[in-house]
């Protein structure tokens, strides 16, 4: 049975978060929609590196913002667990030595790279207690929870009656002896990948995608206009060939999206069946707008 729930603050971070997402986002939607309207040329390589550019940190801010939303601490008779994002640590309560607020320590402890509000995330070298990982979203309640192999700086919203309830909990003592269980985002990426229809999956993906793009570019010179559409009396309506690259840029995001969503469901055998159908589904949608180019260049215009 529970003891306690105690989650980090999150609101200050989910809206700098979100607020970081909206923004990169609306960059990259102005570049590529500045992309398809630009002639071939220097602006076109320009829009499609700020497209790209801004777009890659989106995902970043997303994980980091779900991560958050997902963060808690939960404190029983038995264990400590640590959740962040795909984050978890599970440390019995024997394996616990101390826990103390961080302004205890006689030398300061040093935040880890690129600390923000909301993510406080990383790991970083303290001389007294050796590493520190920190899974935190606030400086000002930072506590250290000490075990044998490795210390955790962890921010409870309510730090003072995290401490009484860690203190409680000792006093009444273990019920079931628990094990301990360390699950880190990598893990799940790196387990996925031993399996051979995965590894296929992934990379058909990959190398799909990185052909649509090499072939995109190279026909967007050679194709000055192209049908992406039909008009109301059924003829081709022909678009400025630029336009194209929409399709390499769709059917990217479509499998990264589906990628991701696999990854989280495959954290639970039972679920990873649906991994493998997000991650066939990526694959076919990436061959898909392979043949959608196809077509498109050998209608006549």
């Amino acid at each position: 049975m529970k003891t306690g729930l105690f989650p980090p603050s999150k609101r200050n971070g989910l809206l700098l978060h979100g607020a970081l997402v909206v923004i990169f986002l609306a960059i990259s939607g102005w570049g590529f929609y500045q992309l398809i309207r630009a002639d071939v040329g220097p602006n076109f390589v320009i829009y499609l590196l700020i497209g790209l550019i801004a777009f890659a940190p989106a995902p970043f801010f997303g994980y980091r913002a779900y991560a958050l939303a997902r963060a808690e601490y939960i404190l029983d008779r038995d264990s400590l667990e640590l959740r962040w994002g795909l984050r978890d640590e599970d440390i019995p309560l024997t394996d616990i030595e101390w826990v103390r607020p961080v302004g205890d320590l006689t030398h300061p402890l040093r935040l880890p790279p690129m600390p923000m509000t909301g993510a406080i995330l990383g790991l970083n070298r303290h001389p007294d207690l050796g590493i520190v990982e920190f899974m935190a979203s606030d400086r000002r309640n930072l506590l250290l929870v000490a075990t044998a192999k490795r210390v955790y700086a962890i921010s409870p919203a309510r730090p003072a009656d995290f401490s009484q309830t860690f203190a409680r909990a000792i006093e009444l003592g273990s019920l079931t002896p628990a094990e301990p269980k360390s699950v880190y985002p990598s893990s799940v990426v790196t387990q996925a990948w031993t399996s051979g229809l995965t590894r296929y999956l992934w990379l058909m993906a990959l190398f799909l995608n990185i052909g649509l793009f090499a072939w995109v570019s190279l026909l967007i010179p050679t194709f000055p206009r192209v049908a992406l559409g039909l008009r109301p009396d059924r003829t081709p309506d022909a678009v400025p060939s630029v336009q194209l690259i929409i399709l390499p840029l769709i059917s990217t995001f479509l499998a990264l999206a589906g990628w991701a969503a696999g990854l989280y469901f495959y954290r639970w055998p039972k679920q990873r069946v649906l991994s493998i159908l997000l991650w066939i589904s990526g694959a076919l949608a990436s061959l898909l707008f392979l043949i959608a180019v196809l077509f498109i260049i050998t209608t006549p215009v």
